[in-house]
């Protein structure tokens, strides 16, 4: 996992930060948006939110919105080192396939969310959001923080 080093403005309060996290794509679609006080000491993604970011561009025929979301991506990349979805996070991915269903939610419908939180909990990471909703049912596998 790698420091971002994503341009944000802003002073960070150390104290209150978290000292690692897992970036879910909705974080990194808005880090422009977000001071670095809301963020982890250091950050991660995953290789499921490069591959999301890589699907954003083709998704829209806007060629202000495609330029932007290719901007987004081409600056992802070059902040982050993702981390792999591995056996691991395979398995892990079964608890959290486990839990949702449990929770009487529809995993297909947020497939590529518990994909990156099958990562996190692989990782032993809190998972930072935008969208803590998509993670219902998950809060016995990990710490799921919303910004």
């Amino acid at each position: 996992m790698t420091s971002t080093t994503w341009p944000i403005k802003g002073s960070s309060h150390v104290a209150e930060r978290l000292e690692a996290g897992l970036l879910d794509t909705s974080v990194v679609i808005d880090l422009d948006r977000l001071g670095p006080e809301s963020l982890p000491l250091a950050v991660g993604v995953s290789a499921i939110t490069m591959a999301e970011l890589s699907a954003g561009p083709a998704a829209t025929d806007d060629p202000m919105e495609r330029a932007r979301r290719q901007d987004r991506l081409q600056r992802a990349e070059a902040a982050f080192e993702p981390i792999p979805f591995g056996t691991e996070a395979a398995r892990a991915y079964g608890r959290v396939h486990a839990a949702v269903v449990a929770a009487g939610r529809q995993p297909r419908r947020r497939f590529e969310d518990l994909l990156i939180a099958a990562t996190a909990v692989a990782e032993g990471l809190p998972l930072v959001t935008r969208n803590a909703q998509d993670f219902a049912g998950l809060e016995e596998l990990l710490v799921v923080v919303t910004v």
